[in-house]
């Protein structure tokens, strides 16, 4: 494997020369070939950035035998559409063959995708939405500075993607937190998909990044081995620069260098090329034009098993759960205030020694979403991003990847919608991230609408590795966020703003204590009769409503069961075709109806083929500023219109 001795050569040599110039014409080979055998891809930036790609990885610690090396050198491709380039660097330094990435690239269950994925050997990170990659290299380079490894991350941009908002959110993260071993390298190439980077939007790449307070190194020809070696040797031996600081390096190229007709011409950025002009390609850089035809027999003889790729299996802590707390019967207090509690333990109990377990990300809100406990007993645990959502929310699903149990916790609006796409992202790369939303739904009350999240189930519903639980008071919720603590996976714990009573058995005892025992899945009967009615399900700060309703009804001599869905993913069918074979179901929440629990049961009565009598009672429509009780009566929510539903269901 090709290795580059930076820290004693300050030059190439004429053999080093050599040596990745015949790397260059391979590389450039197969960017050719397997765009144009694919009939898609982006073969330009994929030469444009190539010279950077092949001596980055002759100058880090890297081992293609060991995939897992903690100490290696991360790089991460932000700009996730140049995976031709980088999958041909790969092959040169032994990660996988040149058959399999040409034979496969672009075919339904090949790994090989359009945009990098972590199921191809040397892959970090899942790329594709441009703008995401600098929040996922500021966490492995937090990670690694924090794990003591010495290591560093390298993450390689586009220019076009610097007009993202969450690269500049990325930019200041990393220098708030001084991470000198994070290094951006920018394919300067001044060309996107709609033309000019100039006529798209202006960016001045080298000003921002240097009024964001990072070091910059500018290379006037990047697609030039000895000028972009100098650089890249300037930025990570730290020459002349500003010790503590994150480094750029913005590297002048040109789109689809290295083929005439292709230089500076904005269509190749996403336009691979026609089999006639492969063949010219190849030749113009002296490679035999007939490896096309060869490789186009290989590929259409190589049949890819449909499969699932999956990422790498990231590493999870050993959590100490703890034991639950128990609130008293008498005691009115937040889920928010009990999440703060639970997380405080956590730390209590495993942030031990230099290199805590339990991290906790927040933006700004840290005494609204409890925080400042774990912040107090683990200060080196606690990271505050600032009103930053968007990379907040990568940041902390890639620290989740590097042997950390991460909560991030900010209010429901944008926990989950404003950072869905973040979450999706995170979700896509297998993380282990605990997201842990507050102020939820029309229980935010005078915040009005805009902070009144009531989507939040649908959306999050639809992220296939995410588990969504919304516990029912605060002693639930100690017992979920303990179950999640220790517990590898996505998953969102959602909650309410307002103090609330505690969920109690006939006898008067607190029912969530210290013997309750949360199981995904798995709702709880909190009241059950035998000749029950109806039954009322509901979840999360429409309990107290929904218990009132229920004690109303006993007094008026109407038994109904009371059915928790505290866990909303996976979701309890067999209780719910339990409740539909004892009388009429009535789904309560503070939320969208169709797209929360009145949704879910109804597909599972459909699924089933059961048809109780059935009524969803929920969030009709945008809120106001109020108060929780006056807004929940305005949508029927509260205590009253509950039992008035049930009355007129059972025919009263």
């Amino acid at each position: 494997m090709f290795r580059i001795d930076f820290v004693q050569k300050e030059e190439l040599t004429g053999e080093d020369l050599a040596a990745l110039d015949e790397m260059w014409k391979r590389s450039v080979a197969r960017i050719i070939i397997s765009t144009t055998l694919a009939g898609s891809g982006h073969p330009g930036g994929s030469m444009s950035s190539l010279h950077a790609l092949l001596l980055i990885y002759s100058m880090i610690k890297h081992d293609p035998t060991q995939l897992g090396w903690q100490e290696r050198d991360r790089v991460l491709i932000s700009m996730g559409h140049v995976s031709p380039g980088v999958y041909s660097v790969l092959v040169e330094y032994g990660y996988f063959s040149e058959e399999k990435f040409i034979t496969e690239f672009r075919k339904a269950g090949s790994p090989f995708a359009g945009h990098v994925e972590q199921a191809v050997p040397g892959v970090e990170w899942n790329t594709g939405n441009l703008g995401q990659g600098l929040s996922a290299g500021a966490a492995m380079a937090l990670a690694q500075r924090m794990n003591g490894h010495g290591a560093r991350t390298i993450v390689f941009m586009g220019d076009g993607e610097q007009q993202k908002g969450q690269v500049g959110e990325a930019r200041r993260f990393a220098v708030k937190f001084g991470l000198d071993n994070l290094f951006c390298l920018i394919d300067r190439n001044h060309l996107q998909i709609g033309g000019s980077t100039e006529d798209v939007m202006p960016i001045n790449v080298r000003a921002e990044y240097e009024a964001a307070g990072w070091n910059v190194v500018y290379c006037p020809n990047g697609n030039d081995f000895r000028l972009c070696y100098k650089a890249l040797r300037q930025a990570l031996m730290g020459e002349h620069l500003d010790r503590g600081l994150p480094t750029a390096v913005v590297l002048r190229t040109t789109m689809g260098f290295g083929v005439s007709f292709m230089e500076g011409q904005a269509k190749y950025h996403g336009l691979p090329l026609k089999k006639d002009e492969a063949r010219a390609a190849l030749e113009e850089i002296g490679a035999d034009p007939g490896l096309l035809d060869q490789w186009a027999r290989a590929r259409s003889g190589t049949a890819v098993e449909p499969r699932h790729c999956k990422n790498p299996r990231a590493p999870y802590p050993d959590i100490d759960p703890g034991a639950p707390r128990v609130y008293p019967s008498d005691m009115r207090t937040d889920c928010r205030s009990a999440y703060g509690n639970t997380l405080k333990d956590l730390a209590q109990l495993n942030n031990h020694g230099a290199v805590p377990k339990i991290l906790g990300v927040s933006c700004d809100l840290e005494g609204s979403v409890k925080m400042q406990g774990l912040h107090e007993v683990s200060p080196n645990a606690f990271i505050e991003v600032g009103i930053q959502e968007h990379h907040a929310a990568v940041l902390a699903g890639a620290l989740s990847r590097e042997g950390f149990c991460v909560f991030f916790s900010t209010f429901g609006v944008f926990a989950v919608a404003e950072t869905y796409n973040q979450h999706r992202l995170n979700d896509l790369n297998d993380t282990h991230l605990k997201v842990v939303a507050t102020h939820l739904g029309l229980d935010v009350g005078e915040d009005g609408p805009t902070h009144q999240c009531i989507d939040y189930v649908g959306l999050i519903r639809n992220l296939f590795g995410f588990a969504v639980f919304i516990p029912a008071d605060p002693n639930q919720t100690d017992h979920i966020i303990r179950h999640i603590a220790k517990s590898p996976g996505n998953v969102f714990v959602g909650m309410g703003r307002s103090k609330m009573a505690m969920v109690l058995k006939d006898d008067g005892s607190p029912f969530f204590d210290e013997h309750y025992e949360f199981i995904p899945g798995k709702a709880e009967w909190l009241r059950k009769g035998e000749h029950d009615r109806a039954t009322l399900v509901s979840y999360g700060a429409v309990t107290p409503e929904v218990m009132a309703a229920f004690e109303i009804l006993k007094e008026q001599g109407i038994s109904v069961g009371v059915l928790n869905m505290a866990s909303l993913k996976p979701v309890d069918k067999d209780a719910l075709l339990e409740a539909a074979s004892r009388g009429a179901v009535i789904t309560v929440e503070d939320h969208i109806p169709a797209t929360g629990l009145g949704g879910i049961a109804a597909n599972v009565f459909v699924e089933a083929g059961v048809l109780p009598k059935f009524k969803t009672l929920g969030v009709m429509g945008y809120g106001s500023s109020g108060s929780p009780s006056d807004l929940y009566k305005m949508n029927g929510l509260d205590r009253q219109s509950i039992s008035d539903c049930v009355r007129s269901m059972c025919g009263h």
